[in-house]
């Protein structure tokens, strides 16, 4: 695999005796989606300041797009966009003309930056709404606006801080939508930090959970899972149409099969921790003694479960 295209290596950030970051390693591969999970207040903000060279580190590193932060941080703007969980525009102006100006701060000439504005406000379907004025305009669409301000010097990298914070659901989930075709047609590299566990566990290839200033574990939510909870196995309920009796004959039948722990009881339903997936074969033996299978559940460990294990350490 080649070189992260942001690599952080023991970076630490104290103010007096508080460290807001500690020790923090994380490499960020190119044309990936990292979601940086943790509460307010956990230093993802902070971090991502220490990325852009807008605030220097206490010790340690960081790379981004080749450029050491601290000491090159003018290169580092040019290759990334950086969208604030806080977006500021000029109200009196329409979204084309913001995004003109911004254009010109980035060295475009009128033609290109024409060019490039009103192809990033069709990227982020505010085509019909170019012309108006962006004191008009709902949280939502600020945003996509903000994502085309983001994009008009066609970064390598963007970093969205807390980009859907303050959106109606439906504007969520095609905020993320966009975020993501973006990433994959594009190739662009997503840093997202956010403390909304499932917007997070929609889109990102990994995660990193991030509490009082210590990344405390990242990966793929399956690997994530696996790591915590790779001892609990799998759990499948059954829910047949009959009351079960209490004790249940077929216990001590099923009890023999290799790879099954436990059985648990609550009425019509039956659950089993298994070392190894025995779902399929569960079912054919309930349909074989004549029960009537209602339902089948096989439980999943989702980033909210991955979330509070990692709290309840502490």
């Amino acid at each position: 695999m080649k070189d992260p295209i942001i690599q952080i290596k023991d970076l630490s950030k104290c103010y007096g005796s508080f460290r807001a970051v500690d020790e923090l390693n994380l490499d960020v591969h190119k044309g990936e989606i990292f979601g940086l999970l943790g509460p307010n207040g956990a230093g993802k903000t902070t971090t991502i300041l220490m990325m852009l060279g807008l605030t220097e580190p206490s010790g340690g590193s960081v790379h981004v797009c080749g450029y050491q932060s601290t000491g090159n941080p003018v290169a580092v703007k040019r290759k990334v966009g950086y969208m604030p969980d806080s977006l500021g525009f000029y109200d009196q102006m329409t979204a084309l003309d913001n995004l003109m100006y911004i254009a010109r701060l980035n060295g475009l000439g009128e033609n290109e930056g024409m060019i490039r504005a009103l192809r990033m406000i069709e990227t982020v379907g505010l085509t019909a709404d170019k012309d108006k004025k962006t004191g008009t305009y709902s949280r939502g669409m600020k945003q996509r606006l903000g994502l085309a301000e983001v994009l008009i010097k066609e970064p390598e990298v963007i970093i969205l801080d807390e980009p859907t914070l303050g959106i109606d659901p439906s504007g969520v989930r095609d905020f993320l939508s966009l975020i993501k075709s973006l990433s994959r047609e594009q190739g662009i590299t997503v840093l997202l930090s956010s403390h909304h566990l499932h917007h997070v566990q929609q889109i990102c290839d990994r995660v990193g959970i991030f509490v009082k200033g210590k990344l405390l574990a990242q990966g793929n939510i399956d690997t994530l899972s696996k790591a915590l909870f790779g001892h609990e196995g799998y759990v499948t309920s059954v829910k047949v149409a009959q009351e079960l009796p209490q004790p249940w004959p077929k216990d001590a039948e099923l009890m023999q099969w290799k790879g099954l722990e436990r059985i648990s009881i609550h009425g019509k339903e039956v659950e089993f921790t298994c070392s190894e997936d025995l779902t399929a074969a569960l079912v054919r033996f309930f349909v074989k003694e004549g029960y009537d299978v209602l339902s089948v559940h096989q439980k999943e460990y989702g980033l909210d479960e991955i979330y509070q294990k990692y709290f309840e350490a502490q």
